[in-house]
């Protein structure tokens, strides 16, 4: 019985124990990462012009039928 005692007295609470918050680490870098993913892709690549044939309406992005819209010139820079 007194073995159950010692072992309840000197118990933390769970914010006080490592490992929650290692547990939650993963899961909190992963968000991070994602956002910081999200913005560079936005402020990187957000306004990249499409020379595939395709055409971008609004968020939507649709292969053209070739008689319909006309692709436009790569720039001499341009992969």
């Amino acid at each position: 019985m007194a073995h159950a005692n010692s072992a309840t007295s000197s118990s933390n609470p769970w914010w006080r124990e490592p490992w929650p918050w290692l547990l939650m680490a993963g899961p909190f870098l992963a968000i991070v990462g994602c956002a910081i993913t999200i913005f560079l892709a936005f402020q990187s690549y957000g306004d990249q012009a499409i020379y595939d044939g395709g055409v971008k309406r609004g968020l939507k992005v649709e292969k053209a039928a070739e008689a319909q819209v006309p692709v436009p010139a790569r720039p001499a820079g341009a992969q």
